[in-house]
This record gives structure tokens, sequence and C-alpha cells, in this order.
């Protein structure tokens, strides 16, 4: 299985520090160890940092940059993150935590993807959801 750091991630996504939040990115997947100093951390909350729902919805969302690439959407298109449904969350993320995600093309028709995603701290599932894409 073919690994991209973030460098490498770099040609993939046009995300860039501090939007880029994955450590790495294989197809089917990403990490991402939240290290405590990330700026959404800065106000949520003072007292006891938690990681936003909606960042963990950006992390599924930037770790599927790779099966449209191998679905054979390639070149200079642009993949846009434009709907999710069904999101739940089971428990908290934070600073320390490593938060794993497995991602899978559930539906695929003309430029549309829907994606199933799942969020995992130590093997346990912490989130999940329907993330759709077109690619323009």
């Amino acid at each position: 299985m073919q690994k991209l750091n973030k460098e490498q991630l770099k040609k993939l996504l046009p995300h860039r520090e501090p939007m880029l939040l994955l450590d790495e990115v294989w197809e089917g997947g990403g990490q991402y160890t939240f290290k405590g100093d990330e700026f959404f951390l800065q106000g949520h909350f003072p007292n006891e940092k938690i990681v936003p729902a909606v960042i963990l919805i950006e992390i599924m969302a930037q770790s599927t940059c790779m099966l449209p690439h191998n679905a054979g959407d390639t070149g200079n298109k642009q993949t846009l993150f434009v709907g999710m449904n069904d999101i739940k969350i089971r428990a908290k993320v934070v600073p320390g935590d490593t938060f794993i995600t497995e991602v899978s093309i559930k539906q695929h028709k003309g430029p549309m993807y829907m994606i199933d995603a799942k969020g995992f701290i130590d093997g346990k599932q912490v989130i999940s959801g329907v993330l759709s894409f077109i690619v323009t």
C-alpha cells in the first residue's frame, strides 16, 4: 500500500498549513496526530481541549483525496466537498490522539462521489458519515 506524506499530499490537495490536516494518507484512509497547539483548539475549549467535530469531518474529507485519483479522475481536475449526511459522533477526540480514517466509495455517478467515512482512535470508532464530492 502506497503511503503519501505531507509534502507528497500537496501534489493532490490544494490545502496548506494550517488547514492541511493529514500526516499521511493512503488509498482508503489517512491519519493525523493532534499535537494540542492547533489553531482550532485555542478556544475549544480553554480548560479542556476537544477537537471540534467539523475538524474531524475535514480530516475524513481530506483522506478521500486518493479515491477519485485512483478511480481515473486525474489531471487538472478539482475535487470539491459538497455535502455530508448521517454524521454520528460517538466519542471526543483530544490532543495526543492519533485519528485514523477509513474511507471508501459508496456510490459514483459521473463527477459525483458518495464516500463512506469513519474515524477511529485506538481502534474505537469515534465518528462516521457519508461525504459527497464532485470532481470538476
